[in-house]
């Protein structure tokens, strides 16, 4: 009796949310992370390369100049060229993923076709290397081939599922428009504040954008917040400072 139970208990899941919503096999991944990876990553590399890139060239030109007109035109060259170069980079980056994962596609089809019971034979092997029994692993290999096997071995031998799947556009989209709005805020900075000492402005105001930026991060991906702030604020210290010293070396009067 029991075992009906757990039977239809199994086959029936829902899980009731906090929220009242029913949690099925069709949407609990919504609320785990996982999904937002491709677009999160090129969305906060697209901002903390908009933030660090705009400010590390405002603080070097400020270095080494005294008036506000080259620091500002230098930061909007650099806010148009960045945002086109990090969304063409990532669309032609991820692109290349793609290539590659349709390449690899095309080619377990074929496989498919020319050697099916080895292919079997190797799907069944992955199953039971994950803990399955050899007789169950065969099984469930067999089982999930009849349904499709093209998609059993996609997911399953060349680890592609929709999750991960490259999505050129969309993480082009994300980087470029990331990288504007990391950009445009040491641009604003470049406009309003004082010329005087200009550099450290910069430094102080990109330094507070950058631990928004890791904050926001950390919450959307479910990490820790003191890492993600110290990490993007590490490392763009030292992209500013280095940027900054590059001025102050040459120390020409702009």
């Amino acid at each position: 009796m029991l075992h009906i139970f757990t039977l239809n208990v199994g086959r029936n899941f829902k899980k009731q949310t906090k929220n009242n919503k029913m949690i099925t096999i069709d949407n609990y991944l919504d609320s785990h992370y996982i999904h937002r990876s491709n677009w999160l990553r090129a969305a906060v590399l697209g901002a903390n390369d908009g933030i660090i890139s705009i400010s590390s060239l405002a603080i070097g030109i400020a270095a080494a100049s005294t008036t506000r007109e080259p620091i500002v035109l230098a930061t909007v060259a650099g806010l148009v060229a960045g945002a086109l170069s990090m969304a063409a980079g990532e669309y032609v980056s991820v692109s290349s993923q793609t290539d590659v994962e349709k390449s690899d596609i095309e080619r377990e089809k074929t496989e498919l076709k020319e050697m099916p019971e080895i292919e079997l034979q190797m799907l069944a092997e992955i199953y039971e290397k994950r803990g399955l029994k050899k007789e169950t692993a065969l099984v469930v290999a067999k089982e999930l081939t009849e349904i499709d096997a093209l998609a059993a071995h996609v997911r399953d031998e060349l680890g592609i599922n929709d999750v991960n799947q490259a999505k050129p556009i969309q993480a082009a989209i994300a980087s470029g428009a990331a990288f504007v709005g990391g950009g445009i805020m040491p641009l604003l900075g470049a406009f309003f504040l004082p010329i005087q000492n200009i550099e450290y402005y910069l430094y102080g105001l990109s330094i507070l954008f950058l631990s928004i930026l890791g904050t926001v991060a950390a919450k959307t991906g479910g990490s820790s917040i003191p890492k993600a702030i110290f990490r993007v604020t590490f490392w763009g210290t030292v992209a500013m400072v280095l940027t900054a010293l590059v001025g102050y070396l040459f120390g020409v009067n702009l």
